[in-house]
Protein backbone atom coordinates (compact mmCIF):
# COMPACT_ATOMS: atom_id res chain seq x y z
CA UNK A 1 0.00 0.00 0.00
CA UNK A 2 1.37 3.40 -0.89
CA UNK A 3 2.04 6.07 1.70
CA UNK A 4 -0.63 8.29 0.19
CA UNK A 5 -3.27 5.59 0.44
CA UNK A 6 -2.35 4.81 4.05
CA UNK A 7 -2.47 8.48 5.01
CA UNK A 8 -5.84 8.94 3.37
CA UNK A 9 -7.26 5.87 5.07
CA UNK A 10 -6.26 7.03 8.54
CA UNK A 11 -7.48 10.56 7.92
CA UNK A 12 -10.78 9.23 6.61
CA UNK A 13 -11.18 7.13 9.73
CA UNK A 14 -10.66 10.12 11.98
CA UNK A 15 -12.91 12.39 9.93
CA UNK A 16 -15.69 9.79 10.08
CA UNK A 17 -15.93 10.04 13.87
CA UNK A 18 -18.90 12.26 14.85
CA UNK A 19 -17.76 15.31 16.77
CA UNK A 20 -19.55 16.74 19.82
CA UNK A 21 -22.13 19.37 18.97
CA UNK A 22 -20.72 22.71 20.19
CA UNK A 23 -22.85 24.63 22.66
CA UNK A 24 -22.23 27.75 20.63
CA UNK A 25 -22.95 27.39 16.93
CA UNK A 26 -20.49 28.62 14.32
CA UNK A 27 -22.74 31.59 13.62
CA UNK A 28 -23.08 32.24 17.34
CA UNK A 29 -19.35 32.19 17.81
CA UNK A 30 -18.84 34.45 14.80
CA UNK A 31 -21.31 36.91 16.30
CA UNK A 32 -19.17 37.34 19.43
CA UNK A 33 -16.89 40.32 19.62
CA UNK A 34 -13.16 39.77 20.00
CA UNK A 35 -13.51 40.93 23.61
CA UNK A 36 -16.22 38.34 24.30
CA UNK A 37 -14.07 35.56 22.85
CA UNK A 38 -11.22 36.75 25.03
CA UNK A 39 -13.53 36.62 28.06
CA UNK A 40 -14.43 32.99 27.38
CA UNK A 41 -10.72 32.16 27.24
CA UNK A 42 -9.89 34.11 30.42
CA UNK A 43 -12.83 32.61 32.29
CA UNK A 44 -11.30 29.13 32.25
CA UNK A 45 -8.39 30.43 34.34
CA UNK A 46 -10.72 32.30 36.69
CA UNK A 47 -12.88 29.27 37.52
CA UNK A 48 -10.12 26.66 37.76
CA UNK A 49 -10.37 26.66 41.58
CA UNK A 50 -14.16 26.59 41.59
CA UNK A 51 -16.89 29.04 40.72
CA UNK A 52 -19.93 28.38 42.91
CA UNK A 53 -19.10 31.48 44.93
CA UNK A 54 -18.96 33.74 41.88
CA UNK A 55 -21.86 35.80 40.56
CA UNK A 56 -22.05 37.36 37.13
CA UNK A 57 -21.14 40.66 38.79
CA UNK A 58 -18.08 39.04 40.40
CA UNK A 59 -16.97 37.62 37.06
CA UNK A 60 -17.43 40.97 35.33
CA UNK A 61 -15.34 42.68 38.01
CA UNK A 62 -12.60 40.05 37.91
CA UNK A 63 -12.37 40.08 34.11
CA UNK A 64 -12.69 43.83 33.78
CA UNK A 65 -15.81 43.91 31.64
CA UNK A 66 -19.42 44.99 31.95
CA UNK A 67 -22.37 42.82 32.91
CA UNK A 68 -23.88 43.70 29.56
CA UNK A 69 -20.87 42.14 27.83
CA UNK A 70 -21.28 38.92 29.83
CA UNK A 71 -25.03 38.69 29.23
CA UNK A 72 -24.30 39.17 25.55
CA UNK A 73 -22.52 35.82 25.72
CA UNK A 74 -24.83 33.83 28.01
CA UNK A 75 -27.99 34.31 30.00
CA UNK A 76 -26.60 32.97 33.29
CA UNK A 77 -23.38 32.23 35.13
CA UNK A 78 -23.80 28.48 34.70
CA UNK A 79 -24.36 28.81 30.96
CA UNK A 80 -21.34 31.11 30.72
CA UNK A 81 -19.20 28.52 32.51
CA UNK A 82 -20.39 25.74 30.22
CA UNK A 83 -19.60 27.82 27.14
CA UNK A 84 -16.12 28.55 28.45
CA UNK A 85 -15.51 24.86 29.20
CA UNK A 86 -16.86 23.75 25.82
CA UNK A 87 -14.70 26.31 24.01
CA UNK A 88 -11.61 25.12 25.89
CA UNK A 89 -12.38 21.44 25.18
CA UNK A 90 -12.84 22.14 21.47
CA UNK A 91 -9.52 23.98 21.41
CA UNK A 92 -7.82 21.05 23.13
CA UNK A 93 -9.43 18.64 20.66
CA UNK A 94 -8.16 20.62 17.69
CA UNK A 95 -4.70 20.72 19.24
CA UNK A 96 -4.76 16.96 19.77
CA UNK A 97 -5.77 16.32 16.17
CA UNK A 98 -2.98 18.63 15.03
CA UNK A 99 -0.48 16.79 17.23
CA UNK A 100 -1.68 13.50 15.79
CA UNK A 101 -1.15 14.79 12.27
CA UNK A 102 2.36 15.95 13.07
CA UNK A 103 3.19 12.50 14.49
CA UNK A 104 2.80 11.05 11.03
CA UNK A 105 -0.21 9.19 9.72
CA UNK A 106 2.01 6.31 8.57
CA UNK A 107 2.71 5.41 12.21
CA UNK A 108 -0.63 4.85 14.00
CA UNK A 109 1.03 3.98 17.32
CA UNK A 110 3.05 7.20 17.37
CA UNK A 111 -0.14 9.03 16.44
CA UNK A 112 -2.00 7.49 19.38
CA UNK A 113 0.70 8.56 21.81
CA UNK A 114 0.85 12.13 20.49
CA UNK A 115 -2.92 12.43 20.36
CA UNK A 116 -3.46 11.22 23.93
CA UNK A 117 -0.68 13.37 25.38
CA UNK A 118 -2.26 16.43 23.76
CA UNK A 119 -5.82 15.44 24.63
CA UNK A 120 -5.11 15.01 28.34
CA UNK A 121 -4.12 18.67 28.54
CA UNK A 122 -7.84 19.22 29.03
CA UNK A 123 -7.49 17.95 32.60
CA UNK A 124 -4.02 19.35 33.32
CA UNK A 125 -5.33 22.14 35.56
CA UNK A 126 -8.41 20.38 36.93
CA UNK A 127 -9.00 20.85 40.66
CA UNK A 128 -11.37 19.13 43.14
CA UNK A 129 -13.26 22.39 43.67
CA UNK A 130 -13.86 22.92 39.97
CA UNK A 131 -15.07 19.35 39.38
CA UNK A 132 -17.41 19.54 42.37
CA UNK A 133 -18.90 22.80 41.12
CA UNK A 134 -19.22 21.58 37.53
CA UNK A 135 -21.03 18.46 38.71
CA UNK A 136 -23.70 20.72 40.19
CA UNK A 137 -24.32 22.64 36.96
CA UNK A 138 -27.21 21.39 34.80
CA UNK A 139 -25.63 20.11 31.60
CA UNK A 140 -22.14 19.87 33.06
CA UNK A 141 -22.05 16.08 33.14
CA UNK A 142 -23.51 15.86 29.64
CA UNK A 143 -20.86 18.23 28.30
CA UNK A 144 -18.05 16.17 29.74
CA UNK A 145 -19.59 12.93 28.49
CA UNK A 146 -19.92 14.21 24.92
CA UNK A 147 -16.26 15.18 24.71
CA UNK A 148 -15.19 11.96 26.46
CA UNK A 149 -17.11 9.86 23.92
CA UNK A 150 -15.32 11.63 21.10
CA UNK A 151 -11.95 10.98 22.72
CA UNK A 152 -12.80 7.29 23.10
CA UNK A 153 -14.03 7.01 19.51
CA UNK A 154 -10.94 8.69 18.07
CA UNK A 155 -8.69 6.50 20.21
CA UNK A 156 -10.52 3.39 18.97
CA UNK A 157 -9.99 4.38 15.34
CA UNK A 158 -6.29 4.91 15.96
CA UNK A 159 -6.04 1.56 17.76
CA UNK A 160 -7.79 -0.13 14.83
CA UNK A 161 -5.21 1.38 12.50
CA UNK A 162 -2.40 0.17 14.75
CA UNK A 163 -3.88 -3.35 14.72
CA UNK A 164 -4.14 -3.28 10.92
CA UNK A 165 -0.51 -2.15 10.72
CA UNK A 166 0.59 -5.02 12.97
CA UNK A 167 1.91 -2.62 15.61
CA UNK A 168 -0.20 -3.91 18.48
CA UNK A 169 -2.01 -7.10 19.37
CA UNK A 170 -5.42 -7.83 17.87
CA UNK A 171 -7.56 -6.85 20.85
CA UNK A 172 -11.03 -5.46 21.48
CA UNK A 173 -10.08 -1.90 20.58
CA UNK A 174 -13.26 -0.35 21.99
CA UNK A 175 -12.57 -1.82 25.42
CA UNK A 176 -8.96 -0.63 25.29
CA UNK A 177 -10.05 2.81 24.07
CA UNK A 178 -12.39 3.15 27.05
CA UNK A 179 -9.59 2.08 29.39
CA UNK A 180 -7.09 4.56 27.94
CA UNK A 181 -9.23 7.56 27.03
CA UNK A 182 -11.87 7.17 29.71
CA UNK A 183 -9.48 6.96 32.64
CA UNK A 184 -9.37 10.76 32.92
CA UNK A 185 -13.03 10.65 33.99
CA UNK A 186 -11.97 8.59 37.00
CA UNK A 187 -8.99 10.74 37.90
CA UNK A 188 -11.01 13.98 37.74
CA UNK A 189 -13.79 12.75 40.01
CA UNK A 190 -14.04 14.98 43.10
CA UNK A 191 -13.55 11.97 45.41
CA UNK A 192 -10.47 10.75 43.52
CA UNK A 193 -8.55 13.81 42.36
CA UNK A 194 -7.52 14.76 45.91
CA UNK A 195 -5.95 11.33 46.44
CA UNK A 196 -3.61 11.49 43.44
CA UNK A 197 0.12 12.03 44.02
CA UNK A 198 0.21 14.27 40.93
CA UNK A 199 -2.20 15.80 38.45
CA UNK A 200 -5.02 14.00 36.59
CA UNK A 201 -3.04 14.52 33.36
CA UNK A 202 0.06 12.85 34.80
CA UNK A 203 -2.02 9.93 36.04
CA UNK A 204 -3.85 9.58 32.72
CA UNK A 205 -0.63 9.71 30.69
CA UNK A 206 0.92 7.09 32.97
CA UNK A 207 -1.95 4.63 32.52
CA UNK A 208 -2.04 5.18 28.75
CA UNK A 209 1.69 4.49 28.50
CA UNK A 210 1.35 1.28 30.54
CA UNK A 211 -1.49 -0.03 28.40
CA UNK A 212 0.19 0.77 25.10
CA UNK A 213 3.42 -0.80 26.31
CA UNK A 214 1.51 -3.97 27.15
CA UNK A 215 -0.07 -4.06 23.71
CA UNK A 216 3.28 -3.72 21.95
CA UNK A 217 5.23 -6.19 24.11
CA UNK A 218 5.28 -9.72 22.64
CA UNK A 219 3.81 -12.28 25.06
CA UNK A 220 6.37 -14.27 26.97
CA UNK A 221 7.00 -17.82 25.75
CA UNK A 222 6.41 -20.57 28.32
CA UNK A 223 9.53 -22.32 29.61
CA UNK A 224 10.77 -25.23 27.48
CA UNK A 225 10.34 -27.65 30.40
CA UNK A 226 6.69 -26.73 30.70
CA UNK A 227 6.18 -27.40 26.99
CA UNK A 228 7.80 -30.82 27.21
CA UNK A 229 5.70 -31.86 30.18
CA UNK A 230 2.41 -30.77 28.62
Amino acid sequence: MSGTATTTTLEERLRSVPRPVPLLSRDGHAALTSRQREILDDLTDLIVDGFSHLTMADIAARLGCSLRTLYGIASSRDQLVLLACDTALWRTGRGARSAAGEAGALDPLATIRSYLRAATRAVSATTPAFMADLAGVPGGAELGSAHSRYLVDITKELLDAAVDAGQIADVDTLVVAHAIAGISNVFTRPDVIDTLPGTPKEASDHIAALILRGLTTPPEKPPTAALESS
